[in-house]
């Protein structure tokens, strides 16, 4: 059995060198939507866990003919026979099945199991979409600047060399100053040139809620009807009445009328009664997507209220304080951090946000010093460079802190260098 579901196993490992990109309610779209939905497509299509997915009672059609017609033509149940009271009393064995009196007696016709598996296998396509669009968006931005600075904490007892353990590379102290370097140059470039990136982000977030919306209207159709309602109906009639909501849009046993001609010339009418197998595992994972869905509806609008919110409050220290800790625990000094994010607009705002995801505190906050120091507040001064700027003659060029990679932040009030 564990075989059978390896396919999906690549999705669930754990791997300390990925870089994150996105959050928790994109992760549930992508990767646990997903999972979900292919673990169903694989159990409605394996025979080895329920056998024969449909089998027919004929006495004069050869078992396998009747079994196969009946498969890929629609059954049908009775509507006048989904009838708790009569199930109860005993005057019918099964819901929906019972003597076919009238010609033109109301029936149900049940076609949709010859498609679930198709129908799950691309609705697990359709909640990958938006990850796929913004991994082509963010175009690893992100992975280019933070990999292979996980485990960065024990840099300081490395010096000039770099440790190998086995997919994971911990870079030296001088590696680790460079990328510092990097990623504050490339922070600064992003500013002047890229704003386009925070609003990908944005789309890709709509496109999920607006997936997970569709979804849950094109499952309704392809129930009948009978989604909407699903999961309540479900909790209300399950443990109470013997016929439920499940019985009715995923009946156990159908029937099924296959036609011959006789030896006479005469066209002779079979009514079949079929044991529906695959109905046991279809309730189940219906029952299940009706739970996810709506847990999934809710989550992904809560995470847009949530992105909303850092659209509007992103300039606020305390905002983006309290912001910057949920995505990593850590003390950041807010000095520093109110003097980079008033530079920012939204885009730089949460690409520093997946920094600070992907990043531990220390070089976190080695970043925000840096930048900070390339964006003073107007309350706090480099009198260093001042004084440079003072002793050195006018013809003369003399590199001043910040541009030889040295950053230093001091306050007016105060002679000592921070």
């Amino acid at each position: 059995m564990l075989k059978t579901f390896s396919s999906v196993t690549p999705f669930i490992k754990f791997d300390p060198t990925r870089v994150i990109i996105d959050n928790l309610v994109f992760k549930f779209h992508y990767r646990w939507t997903f999972i979900i939905l292919i673990v169903a497509t694989i159990l409605v299509t394996s025979q080895q866990y329920i056998g024969e997915h449909i089998k027919c009672i004929s006495d004069t059609i050869p078992s396998h003919v009747i079994n196969t017609y009946c498969f890929f033509t629609p059954t049908f149940t009775l509507v006048r026979h989904l009838n708790n009271t009569a199930l109860r009393a005993g005057s019918i064995f099964q819901p929906g099945i019972g003597p076919h009196e009238v010609e033109a007696e109301p029936i149900k016709r049940h076609a949709y199991y010859q498609w679930v598996p198709f129908v799950l296998f691309s609705q697990a396509l359709t909640f990958y979409v938006p990850r796929f669009l913004w991994k082509a968006w963010e175009g690893g931005r992100v992975k280019s600047l933070v990999f292979g600075l996980r485990m960065v904490g024990l840099t300081q007892y490395l010096k000039n060399k770099s440790l190998q353990i086995g997919n994971l590379t911990i870079p030296s102290l001088g590696e680790t100053e460079a990328r510092v370097k990097d990623i504050r140059r490339t922070m600064i470039d992003r500013m002047r040139l890229n704003q386009s990136w925070g609003a990908h982000l944005v789309m890709a977030e709509v496109l999920n809620l607006l997936n997970v919306i569709l979804q849950i209207y094109l499952t309704n159709m392809f129930l009948g009807g009978a989604f909407y309602t699903l999961g309540f109906a479900v909790l209300r009639e399950r443990w109470t009445d013997k016929m439920d909501v499940l019985d009715v849009v995923f009946p156990k046993v159908t029937k099924c009328h296959f036609q011959k001609f006789g030896p006479s010339g005469s066209l002779q009418l079979h009514d079949t009664l079929c044991v529906m197998a695959l109905n046991i595992i279809n309730e189940k994972i219906y029952a299940i997507l009706w739970f996810w869905y709506a847990f999934l509806f809710i989550v992904t609008a809560l995470g847009l209220i949530w992105r909303v919110l850092t659209l509007f409050f992103y300039k606020s220290n305390t905002f983006s304080k309290v912001a910057f800790y949920w995505a990593k625990p850590g003390r950041i000094d807010e000095q520093e951090l109110d003097a980079v994010i008033q530079k920012c607009n939204f885009s730089n705002w949460m690409f520093l946000f997946f920094l600070r995801t992907n990043l531990s505190e220390f070089l976190f906050k080695k970043i925000i010093f840096h930048l900070a120091s390339e964006f003073p507040d107007p309350t706090v001064d480099n009198s260093i460079n001042e004084r440079l700027d003072k002793a050195a003659p006018s013809h003369t060029h003399m590199s001043k802190i910040d541009e030889v990679d040295y950053p230093l932040l001091k306050h007016k009030d105060s002679d000592k260098v921070e």
